[in-house]
């Protein structure tokens, strides 16, 4: 157990079309070990919601925009910079990690976070493999395969692993989609550090 904690948690912020903005309204997050309060979590309204989805659909649509325009070796490295400074900060993420619902520190230093490093290693890695295959059904047919950005993807995680669970956005990142994370309802701190 943690006895006194060297991690600071800021009150919570929504990040919508690239702007923290703050929320109408919030909740309490409390370490479920002591019982103490670490923290307030923002509450994103329908309206943030809609807000945040149109702001990565326009993102996701425009031809023109930097992450559209970006190589897909280029995306690799971005996600894989993540792990790296997930990595670099493995104790703090831990320590959040374990405040926030209540794990050993030994699994979530040990084992969470080098999971979640590796996942985001992985699909990194994956950024310039995505090739297409054809598979012949017969001789006068043409086929092929064409693989495209699905588009805007939201996601709730479960409160067990929720940084796990949410390192998983990088098989979308790494061929363009646009990802919206949110958590369910407890705990909430880690993935969004």
């Amino acid at each position: 157990m943690i006895a006194a904690s060297k991690t600071k948690i800021a009150p919570g912020r929504l990040l919508i079309d690239g702007k923290w903005v703050q929320s109408n309204m919030t909740f309490d997050t409390v370490n479920p070990a002591t019982g103490e309060i670490l923290t307030q979590i923002a509450v994103a309204t329908h309206e943030d919601v809609d807000r945040a989805v149109q702001a990565a659909r326009k993102a996701f649509d425009d031809r023109n925009g930097a992450w559209r325009k970006m190589p897909a070796s280029e995306r690799g490295r971005l996600v894989w910079r993540m792990a790296d400074l997930l990595e670099k900060n493995i104790d703090e993420f831990a320590e959040l990690e374990t405040l926030d619902n209540g794990k050993p520190i030994f699994e979530s230093r040990y084992v969470d976070m080098p999971m979640v490093i590796d996942v985001l290693r992985y699909y990194a890695g994956w950024a310039t493999k995505i090739h297409g295959e054809t598979v012949n059904t017969f001789e006068t047919a043409f086929t092929y395969t064409l693989r495209e950005p699905v588009g805007v993807v939201g996601m709730i995680v479960p409160w067990n692993f929720p940084l796990l669970l949410a390192s998983g956005a990088g098989a979308g990142v790494r061929q363009h989609d646009r990802v919206e994370a949110g958590e369910s309802d407890a705990p909430h701190g880690v993935a969004f550090r």
